[in-house]
């Protein structure tokens, strides 16, 4: 006799069918096929047809949001090598000092100004701060074009979630200070050693891989090899209150700049890491729930229009100060508008620690994510078409 719920293994299998329907759509149309995943997702998930059973959901996605961001997180340290910054250093963490310090204060003055509580619009300020390195990866990958203004774009998503999080720290510290009786020191000491503690494991994890790397088979290290130690460091982090994206990506910083006999490492993940990040996405779109914003579409607005309006101004004015070219200029802040997995990991730990704010923090942060992902890799194609086809513009 049938049971009423479907069998794991099947639902896993009719997503990663759904899934290659979406990446065929999307090599076929102006739509990135992380938009159509995260669609796809809320198709089948509580605010769609609710097809997906939500313990699959909430067991699931946060390992898998670990599992996910570990990859990215190494594939990008590929852009942080000490060759890379030497040719995109000074540009990109111009765009990123610039685009986080605006988008910070362009939120908090914008929500200053509707009336919202100084310790809330400090918070939300804050999680403006953090990009999607997922989302704009997988455009980039998918568009295929290469060049100056796709390095730039990486290196500037790569570099964002460590000042994100040096950022974030800064505003709850503050946020502590005026609303609650916590110590503001502790809250900025809990940021800085987060942000220390994960370089650190980066590191630690980094010199003996890039060493160890292609050893055990010359010259072509396994894959069991290389997910290994990215799983490790992922896990290390999640278990050591880390940030698992930036303690992967200096891993693989440090395995580019050092292991400079091959880069199989990185070829290696990329096997695997689209299967992964297939799930991510229609586990984010299944977790999103639209009517979050019917209860706070005002403030959502708000918060919307002022992060997009700082991190455009912000990325522009960086890099006129490092003298960009115009193609650079012109998108760049666009393409930073996605926001996911690191913001609502921001928004959550704001939540716990705030819960007075808990009823429109987490429903702010989640109905934007819901509209950026959807909508802003679009703008992220766009840009990266724009560039491949004036790659000489100034």
């Amino acid at each position: 006799m049938l049971s009423g719920e479907l069998p794991i293994i099947l639902v896993l299998g009719l997503l990663f069918l759904l899934g290659l329907g979406a990446d065929l759509i999307g090599r076929h149309s102006f739509v990135p096929r992380v938009t159509l995943l995260i669609l796809v997702g809320v198709a089948v998930g509580p605010g769609g047809f609710d097809l997906l059973p939500q313990a699959l959901v909430a067991e699931w996605f946060p390992p898998l949001t670990t599992l996910a961001l570990s990859l990215i997180g190494f594939l990008l340290g590929h852009k942080l090598s000490i060759a890379e910054l030497r040719a995109h250093g000074r540009l990109a963490i111009s765009i990123t000092a610039a685009e986080t310090a605006a988008a910070l204060i362009a939120v908090a003055l914008g929500l200053l100004a509707i009336g919202v509580d100084p310790a809330a619009a400090l918070l939300l300020a804050g999680i403006a701060t953090a990009t999607a390195p997922a989302a704009t990866f997988d455009v980039v990958r998918e568009s295929g074009v290469k060049g100056e203004f796709a390095d730039t774009l990486l290196s500037v998503v790569a570099i964002d979630d460590a000042m994100a999080l040096l950022l974030f720290s800064l505003a709850m510290a503050l946020a502590t200070a005026i609303g609650t009786d916590h110590s503001a020191a502790a809250s900025l000491l809990d940021g800085f050693l987060e942000i220390g503690g994960s370089v650190l494991l980066g590191v630690a994890l980094g010199v003996p891989m890039a060493y160890l790397s292609g050893r055990i088979k010359p010259g072509e290290p396994t894959l069991a090899e290389a997910m290994g130690l990215v799983l490790v460091c992922g896990g290390l982090a999640s278990w050591l209150d880390l940030s698992p994206v930036l303690s992967a990506m200096i891993m693989g910083s440090v395995v580019a700049s050092l292991a400079k006999h091959h880069e199989r490492p990185f070829h290696a993940i990329e096997g695997i890491e689209w299967p992964v990040l297939m799930l991510f996405f229609i586990f984010s779109g299944a977790s999103a729930h639209p009517g979050a914003l019917l209860l706070v579409g005002g403030l959502t607005a708000v918060y919307m229009l002022c992060r997009c309006a700082g991190t455009w101004a912000g990325a522009w004015l960086g890099a006129r100060l490092a003298g960009a070219d115009r193609m650079i200029r012109k998108w760049m802040g666009l393409c930073l508008l996605p926001q996911a997995g690191v913001s609502l990991g921001m928004a959550l730990l704001a939540s716990q620690r705030f819960p007075q704010f808990e009823s429109f923090l987490l429903p702010v942060v989640l109905a934007s994510t819901i509209i950026f992902e959807v909508t802003t890799p679009l703008i992220t194609r766009r840009a990266l078409t724009q560039a491949a086809q004036n790659p000489d513009a100034s």
